[in-house]
C-alpha cells in the first residue's frame, strides 16, 4: 500500500525552502534558494515580499518535478516561518505595498523605548505576553501605517492586508481566497491576547492599527484552504501553520510540561512547554502559545537571541577568517581555549533575558597572544553562554528543571557547539536524526489535519536521537567560563 507524503514549506529569514517528508518523517526531497536581505538604513533589514513567494512556489514545483510519484501522495501542505516579519499589500491586486520589515529590523527601537517610559508595557506583557521591543510586529506596522503615503487611508478603508509570512504564502497559494493566520504567529505582532485568544482592542487601540487588516487566527492544526490548482498541479489541502520555533517544538516532540528544544539558526531560541495555564515570566522571558489544536492552548516560555549562526556568516563574509562555515570547527578546536576572547554578538540589540534593542555586539579579551582561531571559539562559545542565561531564567520563572536538551538548526553540525551547549548548560543535548525539526514539525501539523496521524503520541514516535552529547567539564572551570562572559556582557546591559 502506498504511503501518503507531505509537503512542508519553510520559509526562514536567509532562505525559503520546500521539504517533502514521508508519512515516517523521512526527507524524501528538499529544494532551497537563498533569500536577499535589504539593509537600507543602519538597523533597518528588509526583504522583498515578492521574492519570498517566488522563490517558495519555485521549491514546491522543483520538489513536484523531481520526485513526481511521491509528491502524487501529498496528503496535506504545512507552512512554518521566520515570526515577527511584515507584510501589508493590496487586497484587490494581492501586490505588496511596500518591502517586508523583517523581525531583525530596529527602527522603532525609540517608540517602544517611549512605549516603556509612558508606562505600557505592563499592559502588552499581560495581554500579549511579550515586551515593548521593535522585534516583534505591531511597531513596524504602525511605522509602515505612519511613514509610507496613503497607507493609512487605504487600511482604514479596508484596501490592505496585513500579514506575517504565513499568512502571506497562505494568500498566494490559495490565490487569494484566504486571510489567515495561526496562533502562534498572531501571538508575535503585539496585537493577540494570548488568554482570551482573540486580537485586542486595547493594544490595536494603543498601536493605532484598525481590526480591518488583520487575517482570521485559526489552530494550528486547521483547514487553511486550498492550494490554487494551477500553482501545483491541483488543488492540495493545507492543514498545519505554526510560526518557526512552535514548529521546531513540534517537531522535537516537546509536547510534555518541561520539555526544551533550542534551535539554533540565524538566531537562538528556545522554547520550553510549560502546559495549559498561561504564567508571565518573572525574567523577561516571553510567555508564547506552543501551539493550540482542537481549540486547546498549551504554552511555553520562550528565550530569544537574535544572532547565533549569523554571528559565525559574520565572520565569514564579513571579515573573511574562513571560507566555508564548516571551517569554524576546525579553527575552534585548533586552540585549547578562548585565551581570555569573548564575543558577544548583539548585531541587532540583545534579546531575552537583557532586552537592549541599543546594544551592539563586542569583542572583549583581547591581546597580542590572540588569534582568528580565538575569536571564531569565542563566537560559538557565546551559544551555550547566552542559552545558559535562558535555562537559568527559565529555571527560576518555572521550577522545571529538564533531564536534556533538544537541538537542533544549522549550527548542530558543529561537534564544537553541541559539545560546549552540553558543558556549559551541565545537561545532555541530543540532535535528533532528522534535524530539520523546523518543517518536520510544519509536516507533522499538516498530518494531523489530513489524518496521516492519529494525535501527539504518534509524533512522538517519529523523534529519534542521531547525537548525545554528555557534559565533561568540572564545576570550577564551568563557574569560571560563564563568570568571564557575564563580564563581557555587563556594559551591554541597561
Amino acid at each position: 500500500m502506498t504511503q501518503p507524503t507531505l509537503l512542508a514549506i519553510d520559509q526562514g529569514t536567509t532562505s525559503s525552502r520546500a521539504i517533502l517528508f514521508s508519512a515516517g518523517g523521512d526527507i524524501i526531497a528538499v529544494k532551497q534558494k537563498q533569500l536577499t536581505l535589504h539593509y537600507p538604513q543602519k538597523g533597518w533589514v528588509e526583504q522583498n515580499a515578492d521574492e519570498i513567494w517566488d522563490d517558495t512556489l519555485w521549491a514546491c514545483r522543483s520538489i513536484i518535478k523531481e520526485v513526481p510519484d511521491e509528491a502524487a501522495r501529498i496528503a496535506g501542505i504545512g507552512i512554518t516561518n521566520q515570526r515577527e516579519t511584515v507584510i501589508l499589500w493590496d487586497r484587490e491586486t494581492g501586490r505588496p505595498v511596500h518591502n517586508a520589515i523583517v523581525w531583525q529590523d530596529r527602527r522603532t527601537a525609540d517608540f517602544c523605548q517611549s512605549l516603556k517610559q509612558d508606562g505600557h508595557e505592563p499592559l502588552i506583557t499581560e495581554r500579549s505576553g511579550l515586551l515593548a521591543d521593535p522585534y516583534f510586529s505591531a511597531t513596524k506596522v504602525k511605522w509602515l501605517l505612519d511613514n509610507v503615503e496613503g497607507l493609512r487611508e487605504k487600511a482604514e478603508g479596508g484596501a490592505l492586508a496585513f500579514g506575517t509570512v504565513d499568512s502571506w504564502l497562505l494568500w498566494k497559494l490559495t490565490g487569494g481566497s484566504v486571510h489567515a493566520t495561526d496562533a502562534t504567529n498572531a501571538a508575535r505582532t503585539m496585537l493577540f491576547n494570548i488568554r482570551t485568544q482573540q486580537w485586542d482592542d486595547a493594544l490595536l487601540s494603543l498601536f493605532n492599527i484598525p481590526r480591518s487588516i488583520l487575517p482570521d487566527v485559526k489552530d494550528n492544526v486547521a483547514d487553511f484552504g486550498h492550494s490554487a490548482p494551477d500553482l501545483l498541479g491541483r488543488a492540495i489541502p493545507i492543514g498545519g501553520m505554526a510560526g518557526d520555533q512552535q514548529a521546531a517544538l513540534v517537531g522535537q516532540a516537546c509536547f510534555a510540561p518541561g520539555m526544551v528544544k533550542s534551535t539554533y539558526g540565524t538566531g537562538c531560541f528556545a522554547l520550553m512547554n510549560i502546559g495549559k495555564e498561561c504564567k508571565e515570566s518573572r525574567h523577561r522571558l516571553l510567555t508564547t502559545p506552543a501551539y493550540r489544536i482542537n481549540g486547546e492552548t498549551t504554552y511555553a516560555i520562550e528565550g530569544s537571541i537574535f544572532v547565533a549562526g549569523a554571528a559565525i556568516q559574520w565572520l565569514r563574509d564579513g571579515l573573511g577568517l574562513f571560507k566555508d562555515a564548516a571551517d569554524s570547527e576546525m579553527l575552534a578546536t585548533s586552540v585549547s581555549d578562548n585565551n581570555g576572547v569573548y564575543f558577544v554578538p548583539a548585531f541587532t540589540g540583545l534579546g531575552a533575558p537583557h532586552w537592549n534593542p541599543y546594544a551592539r555586539a563586542a569583542i572583549s579579551g583581547l591581546t597580542r597572544e590572540s588569534t582568528a582561531a580565538h575569536i571564531i571559539r569565542a563566537a560559538l562559545e557565546a551559544q551555550a553562554y547566552q542559552t545558559l542565561d535562558l535555562m537559568d531564567a527559565m529555571h527560576s520563572d518555572t521550577s522545571h528543571d529538564p533531564a536534556v536538551i533538544r537541538a537542533d538548526g544549522g549550527l548542530v553540525a558543529n561537534n564544537f557547539v553541541c559539545q560546549f551547549l552540553a558543558d556549559m548548560l551541565n545537561k545532555p543535548v541530543e540532535i535528533p536524526a532528522v534535524t530539520e525539526t523546523t518543517a518536520l514539525g510544519a509536516a507533522c501539523l499538516a498530518g494531523l489535519q489530513s489524518g496521516v496521524y492519529g494525535g501527539l503520541h504518534e509524533l512522538e514516535n517519529i523523534w529519534q536521537c542521531a547525537r548525545r552529547y554528555e557534559p565533561c567539564i568540572g564545576a570550577n572551570d564551568r563557574k569560571a567560563l560563564y563568570e568571564g562572559w557575564k563580564k563581557a556582557l555587563e556594559p551591554l546591559i541597561p
